[in-house]
C-alpha cells in the first residue's frame, strides 16, 4: 500500500499542476521518478490517466475520477500540514476565505474579527469558478459565493441579500431620482457584465418576466472598468448595491416595480464543516441584513 501511496501522490501532483516538470518542481523530486511513478500506477491497474500531447498533459475521464478522490487524500495531508505550521507559529487559527466579491467578503471578514480576535485571515478574490476550484482543492476554507448550483460536495449557509441598482452618471435623468422602474431601462445604452455573470443573468431574467429588452452597447469584465465607462457617460450600468463605489461622478438608482436581488453563501466542503474553525463560523449565524455604514 505505501508503494501505491507514492505512485497515487506523483499522480496527484501531476493532476494538480497539469505537469510532469512542474509536479516534479511541487514534490522536489526529479521528473524521471514522477514519470516511472505515474506509469506505473497506470501498468498495475491497466487505465490511461492522462492524454500526453508534447509538454502538455491533460486528464482522462478515468483521470479526473481518480483526482476528486486525492484531491481529498492530498487537501487534507495539506491541512494537516497547515495546522502543525499554524501552532508552531502559535497562532490560533489561519481562515482561508475566497470570494467572487471584495465589499462582500470584506463584510463577512470585519464581522469575524470582532468576533474571533484571534484569527488570521488570508482573502483572495476570484471567479466563481476559480473560487470553487480552490475550495475543492483545499486551497481556501470558506468560499463566498453568489447563487450557489446544487452539490452534494458542498455544505452551504446564506450569508446575505442585496438588491441590484442602476449607476448612471450624475448629469443623467435618474441622477436625481432615489428609484425609478424597471421598465426604464428598455430606453438607455446599457454597459453589461461579460456574459455568465450572476448579476447580469438576475438583471436579464427579472426583464425577460417583464418583457423588456436590454439595449447593451457593451461588455466589460470588470466592475471597476463598468464604473469608469458610465462615468465617462458611455451608458448605464448595474451592480449589487453593496458592490457600487461612489466615483466621482456617479450615483447609484434603486430600481422599482419587481425585485432583483442577489443572494451570497458561505460555503465550505461538506467533509469539513466540522471542522472546529470551519465549524464555529458557519454556525455563527447568518449576519445582520444591515450593513456597517462607510
Amino acid at each position: 500500500m505505501y508503494q501505491y501511496h507514492k505512485w497515487i501522490r506523483s499522480f496527484h501532483a501531476v493532476a494538480k499542476t497539469h505537469s510532469f516538470t512542474a509536479a516534479a518542481i511541487y514534490l522536489k523530486v526529479g521528473q524521471p521518478t514522477i514519470s516511472e511513478q505515474v506509469k506505473a500506477l497506470e501498468d498495475r491497474f491497466a487505465v490511461e490517466l492522462f492524454y500526453r500531447r508534447g509538454r502538455h498533459v491533460e486528464l482522462t475521464d478515468a483521470g479526473r475520477r481518480l483526482y476528486e478522490i486525492t484531491e481529498g487524500i492530498f487537501g487534507q495531508e495539506d491541512e494537516a500540514v497547515q495546522l502543525l505550521q499554524s501552532l508552531h507559529s502559535q497562532k490560533t487559527g489561519l481562515l482561508r476565505i475566497g470570494a467572487v466579491s471584495p465589499p462582500v467578503v470584506m463584510n463577512l471578514t470585519y464581522d469575524l474579527m470582532r468576533r474571533h480576535p484571534g484569527i488570521e485571515f488570508a482573502i483572495s478574490i476570484n471567479s466563481e469558478k476559480e473560487t470553487l476550484a480552490r475550495l475543492y482543492d483545499f486551497t481556501i476554507d470558506i468560499a463566498i459565493l453568489a447563487i450557489v448550483d446544487p452539490d452534494k460536495r458542498l455544505h452551504v449557509v446564506p450569508y446575505r441579500t442585496y438588491p441590484i441598482v442602476a449607476v448612471v452618471r450624475d448629469d443623467h435623468p435618474w441622477a436625481d431620482k432615489s428609484s425609478v422602474p424597471l421598465a426604464s431601462i428598455k430606453n438607455e445604452a446599457a454597459i453589461m457584465r461579460e456574459r455568465g455573470s450572476k448579476t447580469r443573468d438576475l438583471l436579464e431574467n427579472a426583464c425577460s418576466n417583464q418583457g423588456i429588452q436590454i439595449n447593451c452597447v457593451m461588455e466589460l469584465n470588470s466592475r471597476e472598468a463598468i464604473m469608469h465607462a458610465i462615468a465617462e457617460g458611455m451608458g448605464i450600468g448595474f451592480v449589487s448595491e453593496i458592490e457600487y463605489v461612489a466615483i466621482p461622478g456617479t450615483k447609484a438608482v434603486r430600481l422599482r416595480d419587481t425585485t432583483v436581488t442577489i443572494d451570497y453563501y458561505m460555503c465550505s466542503l461538506a467533509v469539513r464543516k466540522n471542522r472546529p474553525l470551519i465549524k464555529s463560523v458557519l454556525e455563527s449565524g447568518t449576519p445582520p441584513k444591515t450593513t456597517r455604514k462607510k
